[in-house]
């Protein structure tokens, strides 16, 4: 998140100060398994919550400077986004994770964590946390930390997890138990060789099944920037996001066709090959959401929020990729087909410029140019000038006024003519 973006995330959260109840995170987990920033799934982060209002502001990611800021704590709405704001700063003015995250201190009762791949982890405030460091032989050390500031060296495999009890949880006094087991639970994945976007959905699944705290939120993957944004936090103002230990989806194993609950109760096979579905809990569908894998093509929409492009594209970005390989020139060629075909609408042709590729984290990046004056198609290049077509379409007017007179005055008309004719 870049600094000129920062009026805007103040913005943001200042409407929602206004609009909704106290929101905070009530279980964050900072991941690293690999503190050199070369896996491309090597550090992760994720909050979730019993509580109403999980939205995005609560697990903020920058993706030039691949940091996460986590937000929690007892205190209202309105010191939380003096913490995230001054956090945010000092991370990019270059603060470690340590001193960005000790902001949260000269709030009272908030919290913070943040960290990212090279620069490790801390959370500062009001918290009941585990520092999780797994050393190079293969040993675990999970300390206990409680409130003031606790950190993840840069450099150490790791994680920190937060987890409190909201008040309402028909699970209320389990979070000191899951917190510690949880910890526990990452430390091992890790020494085992884990990535971390695989070990995050782990301890959503363990949180969310043994303390309640289970609803999105959602994850970053840190080093490869991917997120998963609004999948889980709630449509709504006042209400809870989606449950992360519920089923989310049915995919087909073969092909990749999947479909979403509660449409998905009425499919058992896939459509295409007749396969088996596989239900999908939504701590797996965040983690197939931040997890580049070999054979999987991370696509990005930019330029337009236009209903079902985003969906659209990223079909027909996939399928190029897979015939053609990581070529700008045959995906922007296979966009524009969709476009005259009427699959994709409101956004203008693109050309292979328009096209932002990294192959070596199979993302694909695509930027549309909206159309104007509420077009849903680019206009035809067709072989005539816009003149000539001018003057056919007054012909064409004059021709239609002529008709609808006939048609008005057409038994005047005929009358007068008979008369004429005696």
């Amino acid at each position: 998140m870049m600094k000129k973006q920062l009026p805007q995330i103040i913005t943001f959260m200042l409407i929602l100060v206004v609009l909704i109840n106290t929101s905070a995170a009530t279980c964050n987990i900072i991941i690293i398994t690999d503190p050199t920033g070369k896996d491309p799934n090597g550090a992760a982060a994720g909050s979730m919550s019993y509580a109403e209002n999980m939205f995005q502001s609560t697990f903020i990611m920058s993706k030039n400077n691949h940091f996460a800021v986590l937000s929690g704590g007892e205190g209202n709405q309105t010191p939380r986004l003096g913490a995230i704001v001054e956090t945010i700063k000092r991370l990019e003015n270059g603060a470690s994770a340590s001193t960005a995250a000790s902001a949260a201190s000269s709030f009272s009762g908030i919290r913070i964590m943040c960290g990212g791949p090279t620069i490790g982890a801390a959370v500062g405030g009001s918290f009941d946390a585990y520092v999780v460091v797994v050393d190079d032989d293969g040993t675990i050390t999970a300390t206990p930390a409680s409130s003031g500031l606790a950190t993840l060296p840069a450099g150490k495999k790791g994680a920190i997890i937060h987890l409190r009890n909201t008040h309402g949880n028909p699970q209320y006094g389990t979070a000191s138990t899951v917190r510690k087991e949880t910890a526990i639970t990452i430390g091992k994945m890790i020494r085992d060789g884990y990535p971390a976007t695989e070990i995050l959905g782990a301890a959503f699944k363990e949180v969310a099944i043994d303390s309640g705290e289970k609803y999105g939120g959602g994850g970053d993957n840190l080093v490869s920037s991917l997120t998963t944004g609004d999948m889980f936090t709630p449509e709504t103002l006042n209400t809870t996001g989606f449950p992360m230990d519920a089923e989310y989806s049915k995919k087909c194993p073969e092909c990749g066709w999947s479909v979403a609950f509660p449409e998905a109760e009425n499919y058992q096979t896939c459509p295409y090959d007749g396969t088996t579905l596989k239900t999908i809990y939504a701590y797996d569908a965040m983690v197939d959401a931040i997890t580049v894998t070999n054979n999987e093509t991370n696509i990005y929409v930019y330029g337009t929020d236009a209903a079902g492009v985003s969906e659209t594209t990223d079909e027909i970005v996939t399928y190029s990729v897979n015939k053609n390989g990581f070529n700008a020139v045959t995906i922007a060629s296979a966009i524009n087909k969709a476009i005259d075909n009427g699959n994709l609408v409101g956004v203008n042709y693109i050309e292979p410029k328009d096209i932002n590729i990294v192959e070596s984290t199979r993302a694909v990046g695509v930027y549309y140019k909206p159309l104007a004056n509420h077009r849903t198609s680019p206009a035809w290049d067709l072989p005539i000038s816009s003149s000539v077509l001018d003057i056919v379409g007054s012909i064409q007017t004059a021709i239609g006024l002529i008709l609808i007179i006939l048609v008005l005055f057409r038994s005047t008309l005929i009358s007068s003519f008979l008369k004429k004719r005696r």
